[in-house]
């Protein structure tokens, strides 16, 4: 039987993916990785649940942000060894997504953008 993830053992678990990446990686995000207890919904799609969001805000400045209701909401039920797998999968994005963003960057982005059109189309691509 499994036991649904707690928002405790999701940050036990993140803060053990965020030690796998390589500091540079944390260069200007001075806001950190914030676990927020929240399912997010996409605004335009409310079939889907956003699992995770990069920010760069004028006063806030880099942060990540993962949503664990969102999680509990999709994998609740899972083992821990499923929920750990998503967590690394979402942290990884963001953290692409910050470091294009300090380069300048917009691939993964624009790679975003196109996946959500193919979804609205009907499209289900890999991964």
């Amino acid at each position: 039987m499994t036991v649904m993830v707690n928002m405790e053992e999701a940050g036990a678990m993140l803060d053990e993916l965020a030690e796998e990446l390589p500091a540079e990686f944390y260069r200007e995000l001075n806001g950190g990785i914030l676990l927020n207890p929240e399912a997010k919904r996409h605004p335009n799609e409310p079939g889907l649940y956003i699992m995770g969001e990069y920010h760069t805000h004028h006063a806030l400045g880099r942060y990540i942000v993962i949503y664990y209701g969102s999680f509990a909401r999709l994998y609740g039920g899972l083992p821990p060894a499923h929920w750990k797998r998503e967590l690394r999968h979402t942290l990884r994005h963001e953290f692409t997504h910050h470091v294009e963003s300090l380069a300048g960057a917009r691939d993964l982005e624009r790679k975003d953008e196109e996946r959500m059109e193919r979804y609205k189309r009907g499209i289900r691509s890999e991964e």
